[in-house]
């Protein structure tokens, strides 16, 4: 059965019309943390009920458009902070990375079902998970758990402390010689685990990277990033070409370069 027809026939909330007005105003009216009008005002001049208003608010804010200040107001975000994640950027994990990762805590466990089938290893093998925060312009702009199966670092020594094992992770994973990496990008919600390290409410919207680094022919490593999706767009390569490859009903992103 077709929904064409159906989809044109449902009426847009009010809303989401308002909020289409309001980022036209934003675009041609304002410019970057300039201060709104108070609500009173703003639902006067667009003759909408308070609660639509907050509606629409609330929904500029969830896309980055704008940010509130408690005791100054609604102001006018700032634009996207391009984010690189190639490799020439980042680099291998322990290397040019730590400058902007920051180490959370790291954890050495048995694999969970859907951890060991994401990871190609068998259940309940020690796995080693590096969390880390990274910081763009002072703000944590990205969480990142980097799994490892213990297997991949035979000589890692045994620490007490976490930020030392975690260190020594790192450090192994740089001594190994990549044969190559895949990245795949999809948007997702900030759960609570990530939202508080994100400082954002769970639920925001997030750009979720995967990245699957290989050495010796076999896997050794996948990171799972979270990006912030209002305040962030992520660079892919020195031209910031990717490409784009359908994948059932999702798309995948790769690096081009």
């Amino acid at each position: 059965m077709g929904t064409t027809g159906q989809l044109s026939t449902v009426p847009e909330p009010k809303y989401w019309h308002l909020r289409t007005v309001l980022l036209r105003a934003i675009e041609t009216e304002f410019t970057t943390g300039q201060i709104l009008p108070n609500e009173r005002e703003l639902s006067a001049r667009f003759g909408v009920a308070r609660a639509t208003l907050r509606q629409a608010l609330d929904q500029l804010e969830l896309e980055g458009r704008l940010v509130r200040r408690r005791g100054i107001g609604t102001l006018i975000a700032a634009p996207r902070v391009g984010v690189p994640v190639n490799r020439h950027e980042e680099g291998w994990p322990g290397t040019a990375r730590s400058q902007a990762w920051r180490i959370v805590d790291c954890t050495t466990a048995p694999a969970t079902p859907q951890l060991a089938k994401t990871l190609g290893v068998a259940e309940g093998v020690t796995v080693h998970t590096v969390r880390r925060v990274r910081m763009v312009q002072g703000q944590n702009m990205a969480t990142e758990s980097l799994h490892v199966p213990a297997a991949a670092l035979p000589h890692l020594p045994g620490f007490r402390a976490e930020s030392d094992r975690a260190r020594s992770v790192l450090r192994q994973l740089e001594r190994l010689e990549v044969d190559g990496e895949s990245r795949s990008v999809e948007l997702g919600v900030a759960e609570a685990a990530e939202a508080a390290l994100l400082e954002r409410p769970p639920g925001s919207p997030v750009l979720v990277m995967t990245t699957q680094y290989a050495a010796a022919g076999r896997l050794v490593a996948i990171a799972v990033s979270t990006y912030r999706a209002d305040t962030c767009k992520l660079t892919f390569g020195e031209t910031g070409l990717v490409e784009v490859t359908p994948v059932a009903a999702s798309s995948e992103v790769r690096s081009a370069s």
